[in-house]
Formats: structure tokens, sequence, C-alpha cells
């Protein structure tokens, strides 16, 4: 697209220039030489090497909050082992690699407490060879390394962005391989260094496996990804790779429905899932979300304001709305309220095209601003995701903390850290679980299948019972169900045998909601066979 106007001074001599031939002129304008090229993606390798065995070494996890979530996807992970298959077999807005990731986890390590650490650590090393061949060819190493190591960490930290450091959680890893994956996508927006040649099929398998590696485990960032995809076909420089790219993920989506075959589902899935949890942002939620993340967005305003004074640029203009945008977007239909990490890539790469163009070495203002401004948006989420996963290591490499109290899950640890009330609260709910498993143990014959009104069932995998098939693996009041979309009955208890009623819920509003919602249902083909002090226990009538 064109130039919304040439800089001062720097029109006269070089409006002959045009934009692609200052984007791939080295240096502080001369071409890299191959070795250091070799160099800066080694170095984004062996980072996203030791992340991953810092991950998986340990071969334990330990937690602090969000344990119900971490049970999802420990349940979606046995049910794949015992030959099930996602959105086919049970139910779920989330992607089916979701799932096939910690049960690649499991299947690697052997037991449950390795299956989220182990299948993280699978997708670090996938992301950071990516990563190696997106940002070595297409940025210099003083922008591209701390982008490309604080996307990876990102991935890397066992917690949710945005919360504070040592509240350890797998749940909701979906958005931050969404986040990542988005980052190096986006880093494609750049045309390929001089000295790292070109390359249309590779680049097509980067950015379509990225796209479908979003695709398949949050669809929000897969759309948000395939949107980008779409505005680079105006980049008539890079159009091969791109359209290259699309066709890659056109068939690989077919390819991919004609094994699974539970696509439909998933749109059905999802969409039971939109109608629960509403559509577009409130004004009053935007507002909040803007409030939370103001620093950052203030930061990122003001480097887009420095980088399109300097070089004025339609595209510019469009990539910078574009981060900006989606980031906002997809942060607000997260459970997540401060950390729009789209920022961060988009700051870095639009910095980067000042470098290239030779433009950051002549104007001393922003060849020193616009470095701290970076560091603003990069360096306290890495300090904070590397403390994480550091903490992560240190505690599960040493055992520590109690045991959930199901027998498969012994190598999952709850750690007591500085949130209050977080380890009381779960220490609880595991106590429940206990009594729970011992009445179970009473009554359950060996293919007896258990169902719970209840945010998760954890037992399942647990207590390594066979999974029904028909059901989901999450409910959530106002997200997966309510009282005017939800599973049928018929169809939610088809296989299962016992009933879990808890006294005590996980998440209160979906366990009244379940119990709500199905108590005729149950009433007229189940009967009350044993009642602790923490559960209502149902077995299915006689035929």
């Amino acid at each position: 697209m064109d130039d919304l106007s040439v800089a001062s001074g720097e029109g006269a001599k070089r409006g002959a220039v045009t934009e692609t031939e200052r984007s791939v002129q080295a240096g502080n304008g001369a071409s890299l030489p191959a070795s250091r090229l070799n160099w800066s993606q080694a170095v984004i390798f062996g980072m996203g090497f030791i992340l991953a065995c810092l991950l998986a070494l340990p071969g334990r996890t330990a937690t602090t909050k969000y344990v119900n979530d971490l049970f999802v996807f420990l349940d979606g992970a046995h049910r794949i082992a015992r030959g099930q298959v996602p959105n086919v077999d049970f139910h779920s807005p989330l992607g089916p690699l979701t799932f096939y990731i910690p049960a690649a986890g499991y299947g690697l390590s052997g037991n449950m407490g390795g299956a989220m650490p182990v299948g993280m650590a699978m997708v670090v090393f996938l992301l950071a060879i990516i990563a190696a061949e997106i940002v070595g060819s297409r940025m210099h190493e003083a922008f591209g390394l701390p982008l490309a190591i604080f996307l990876l960490l990102i991935v890397a930290a066992p917690a949710n962005p945005g919360e504070r450091i040592g509240e350890l959680s797998f749940a909701m890893f979906y958005n931050r391989i969404g986040w990542a994956s988005l980052g190096f996508l986006m880093v494609m927006y750049l045309p390929r260094l001089r000295a790292a040649g070109s390359s249309n099929a590779v680049d097509a398998i980067c950015a379509s496996f990225l796209v479908l590696l979003m695709l398949y485990t949050k669809i929000t960032y897969g759309v948000v990804g395939l949107a980008f995809l779409l505005f680079m076909l105006a980049d008539r420089r890079q159009i091969g790779w791109v359209t290259l790219a699309l066709g890659m993920v056109s068939v690989s989506i077919v390819g991919v429905e004609i094994t699974w075959r539970g696509g439909f589902n998933y749109l059905a899935d999802l969409g039971l899932s939109a109608k629960n949890s509403g559509s577009l942002l409130a004004l009053a939620a935007l507002g909040h979300l803007v409030r939370n993340n103001l620093a950052d967005l203030l930061v990122y305003l003001a480097v887009a304001l420095t980088v399109l004074s300097l070089a004025p640029s339609y595209r510019h203009l469009l990539f910078i709305a574009f981060c900006g945008t989606t980031g906002i977007l997809l942060i607000g239909q997260n459970f997540q309220t401060v950390g729009i990490l789209t920022l961060g890539a988009g700051a870095a790469i639009i910095t980067e095209s000042l470098f290239r163009a030779k433009l950051l070495s002549r104007y001393g203002k922003a060849r020193f601003a616009l470095p701290l401004l970076l560091g603003f948006l990069l360096l306290p989420a890495a300090v904070g995701n590397a403390a994480s996963l550091a903490i992560h290591a240190y505690y599960s490499a040493g055992g520590r903390g109690k045991p959930i109290p199901l027998p498969a899950f012994s190598e999952i640890r709850l750690v007591e850290m500085w949130s209050a009330g977080q380890y009381e609260y779960f220490e609880g709910y595991n106590r429940t679980l206990a009594d729970a498993s011992a009445a179970l143990s009473q009554l359950m014959s060996a293919d007896e299948r258990v169902a719970v009104l209840d945010f998760v069932n954890p037992f399942s995998a647990g207590l390594g019972l066979t999974p029904p098939v028909g059901d989901s693996v999450w409910y959530h009041w106002g997200r997966t169900l309510g009282p005017d979309d939800h599973p049928a009955a018929e169809e939610m208890f088809a296989d299962v045998d016992l009933i879990l009623d808890p006294k005590w819920p996980i998440e209160i509003w979906t366990g009244n909601g379940l119990r709500d919602l199905y108590a005729h249902y149950i009433a007229r083909h189940y009967v009350l066979v044993r009642e602790t002090a923490d559960w209502r226990i149902y077995r299915r009538k006689a035929s």
C-alpha cells in the first residue's frame, strides 16, 4: 500500500527507493552474515529446549489454584487413552488438541502428574523450532531474541497470564498457546532478511502449523490467525507463501475431518457455549479491560505514534490497529483481565521495521526511547513467567505439597504459596474427593461408569474407571450450559451408572444448576444408595 507521506528530508533523497528495497537493506542497513542469523536461531532453539526440560524432567505437577480446571484436561486425556475421541465420544467447546496434548504427555510420562508438564514441554519445543525459523529469518537479534523468549515463556509458564507469581496452574493453557502462536505468526508481517534467502514452502508450513494449532486448541485464536493471513494477502512481496499457507490450512482441515469426524460436533459444542456465554464485549466490560491494561496500552500507543511519525505507512497503521483490536477482543473472552499479549509482539515487530530502514539510527530520541518502551511491554511478563516456571520446577522436582487423594493423581501436588485462602479452599475440595473415593470403593463394580453434578468429573481419571460416553468433560454455568440451553438428560446420562451429587460443589452455580436441570430425570431413573458427609450417590434403577 502507498505511504501516507515521506519522512522529512529523507523523502527528497530517497524518493525513488521503495519500502521493499529499504526492508531488505541490512544493517544498520547492511546484510546480516549467515553465521549471525544461525546464532540467533540457535539461541531461540536452545532456550526452547531448556524451558521444555524444566517442565518435563520432574515428571510431576505442582498447582496452587484452579485444580478443577486441571481435572478437565486430565479427564480428556484419560478418555483418549481409553479410546474415546473428542467431540465424538465426549463434548467440549475446546478444540481436540486441548486434550490430545495432555494425552501425549500422559503417554510419554506414564502418569497423570506428568501429563500436563510433559505435554506442554512438547508444545514449547515445537514452537521453539517454528520461532527459530520465523524470528531468526525476519528480525535482528536486538529485537527478535527478546520477543522470542517473551513468547516462549508465555507457553512454558504454568500460570494464567496477568496473575501473581507463584499462582501455579495449567488451567486455561490453551490461551497461552494462542497468545504465543499468534505472536509468532504476526512476526511474518516482516519480509525475510536478505541473508535468510526466500522460502515460500518453509514460511507456509510455519504459518499453517501455527494457525492449525490455534484452531484446534481454542478456535477464537485460530480465527484471528486466519484474519491475519487474509490481511497479509495485501502484501505483494509475501503473497506467495500466504496463498500457499491458506491452501495448506484448507487441505489440512479437510484431512483432519476425514480422520476425526468430529468437526460438526465441535461447531455444535461451540454454538451451545456461545449461547450461554454471551456475545461481544459490552461497553462496561470494555472500559474495565482498558482501565486494567491502561499502562500497556499507553506504551503501545507511544511506540505506534513514534513509528508512524518516522515511517508513515497505511500497512503499518493497519497492522498496529490489528494487534491492538484483536488483543482486546481476545482478552475480553478469556478468564483474564490483565495482559494483552499481542501488544508487546506488535511493538517489537514495527520497531524492527524502523531498524531495517535505517530510520532508528538517524533519530537519537527514538533510538533510546523505543527499546525502553519495548522493555516495559516485554520484561515484566517475561520475568514473572520465568519465576513461575522456576517455582514449579522447584516444587515438582522435590515432590513438595500434598498429593491429590485419588490414586492416579498422586503425582499432582497441591502447594501452599502466597494466595490467601486458595490452599485451604482446594484442600477442602481434596477432602471431598477422598470421601467420594472411599464410598465408591464400596459401591462400585469394575465396569460401572460415574458422572458428577459439578464443574468436572475427576473420578474416572483419578480412579482409573471406564469413562461414560456422550457426556461432557466441562460443565460451567453461564459458559457451557444454562437454564435454556443445555445437553439433553437422555444424552448426558445415557451411559452413566452412578451419579455423584456434591453437597459442597467446587463451582456452586454449576452444581446447583445441574441439580435443578436434571432433578426430575434423576428421580425417575436413579435411586439414592449412599449419603456421606459430602455427597449423595445415586445408582441407575434396574430395567
